[in-house]
């Protein structure tokens, strides 16, 4: 075997081992989700987000690839891949596409019916997500914004369209009064919030580490280094930001919020881990944690009902990380703003749009009775904790 053919084993085997770090993230947003909904809603929460992998990674080896990267037809066909094995490549890019719509899952939850999320994630995964890709790393208009791992491609797709669906479903019953109070509805399970935050964390050394696509070299192992180091301090700061945030406003350490202002972190140096040095990582995790704290009870007063916090960790910090590029690294502020702002004026009206389309032709919203008896019995047939006595406020 020649070096270029030791080079290409290298990395075909490393793409591979960063695509299943990726798809960890799978039982880590079910996870996160299951435990932040009252248990009356898990069955249907875990149901989506294993449904949710299963159709946005087929629609998407079926042409949502081709139309990311400018191949024809279906399958892999006309997509050229230089240097690794063009199915590692695949598979690679096939576990971020799910993420994406992961994203919404949390932030809909307790309301919405499965199967015409289902047909959303369709759309998603076929469409609005593979046509935001070849904008900027299918070499599209806007190439020139940085965004290594996606801050805006991923979690800023994600977020828009959580806060259109979440217009169109509107709240949770109860969530609101009417004198305008925020009425809180704790988590239903905090060990499996802090397990589903933590396979995240763990996820995102491949979600970033990964996007370098090399390491077969000093150069190229060198960075995937500083990738990952610098996705981890991200994390850090931003977990410990949350903490000190939450604990001078409640003299409390809220641990739900410490994962979330740690997850904040992570998706704000999402797009700049391979272009800042050591130090970066710690203020724009340390800020990405603190507008975490400071987004959700926003979202709350506008009357916007996210259940896991998502706007605000995937939205709020898509963009935050997206600027952060230009603020910490030698890039221009106007193309990562240009960036945000084209992505989120095509996302967010085409999203809206189907949200209102499939909400008239097949229903969007569960009824009021199911909602208060819960969906894991109207969507799934079964209770994720049958022996307990719930309540159904």
């Amino acid at each position: 075997m020649d070096e270029l053919q030791i080079q290409y084993a290298i990395d075909t085997f490393f793409l591979l081992f960063a695509s299943v770090l990726i798809i960890l993230m799978v039982p880590g947003f079910a996870m996160l989700e299951a435990g932040l909904v009252r248990t009356k809603n898990v069955v249907a929460v875990l149901t989506g987000n294993v449904m949710l992998y299963a159709i946005t990674s087929f629609v998407f080896l079926l042409w949502g690839y081709n139309v990311m990267f400018g191949g024809n037809g279906f399958f892999l066909s006309g997509v050229v891949v230089e240097g690794y094995s063009p199915y590692a490549y695949f598979f690679f890019q096939m576990a971020f596409v799910g993420k994406t719509v992961s994203i919404m899952s949390g932030g809909v939850s307790e309301r919405i019916r499965i199967l015409p999320f289902m047909i959303f994630a369709v759309l998603m995964s076929g469409f609005i997500y593979p046509v935001v890709g070849s904008f900027i790393w299918g070499g599209g208009f806007l190439k020139d914004v940085h965004d290594l791992a996606g801050s805006t491609v991923i979690h800023s797709v994600g977020g828009w369209a959580l806060l259109a669906g979440i217009l169109v479903l509107g709240a949770r019953r109860g969530k609101y009064t009417k004198e305008g109070h925020v009425r809180p509805i704790p988590a239903s399970n905090i060990p499996l919030v802090t397990l589903g935050g933590l396979l995240l964390w763990i996820g995102w050394f491949g979600f970033n580490g990964g996007s370098a696509f090399h390491i077969s070299t000093k150069e190229a192992a060198d960075l995937v280094g500083l990738i990952i180091l610098n996705t981890n301090t991200a994390g850090l700061t931003g977990a410990i930001s949350a903490a000190a945030i939450i604990y001078l406003q409640y003299k409390k350490l809220d641990i739900t919020m410490i994962l979330n202002g740690a997850l904040g972190g992570l998706v704000a140096i999402t797009a700049s881990a391979d272009v800042v040095g050591l130090w970066q990582p710690i203020f724009i995790g340390a800020i990405g944690g603190a507008l975490v704290v400071f987004a959700i009870p926003l979202f709350d007063k506008l009357r916007i009902d996210d259940p896991v916090g998502a706007l605000s960790v995937h939205l709020v910090n898509g963009i935050w990380g997206t600027i952060a590029v230009a603020l910490f690294a030698d890039f221009s502020l106007l193309t990562q703003l240009k960036g945000i702002a084209i992505v989120g004026l095509f996302t967010f009206p085409l999203s809206y749009l189907a949200f209102v389309i499939i909400k008239k032709v097949v229903g969007l919203r569960s009824d009021e009775e199911h909602e208060y008896v819960g969906l894991d019995l109207e969507e799934c047939g079964l209770e994720g904790y049958p022996e307990f006595v719930k309540s159904k406020v």
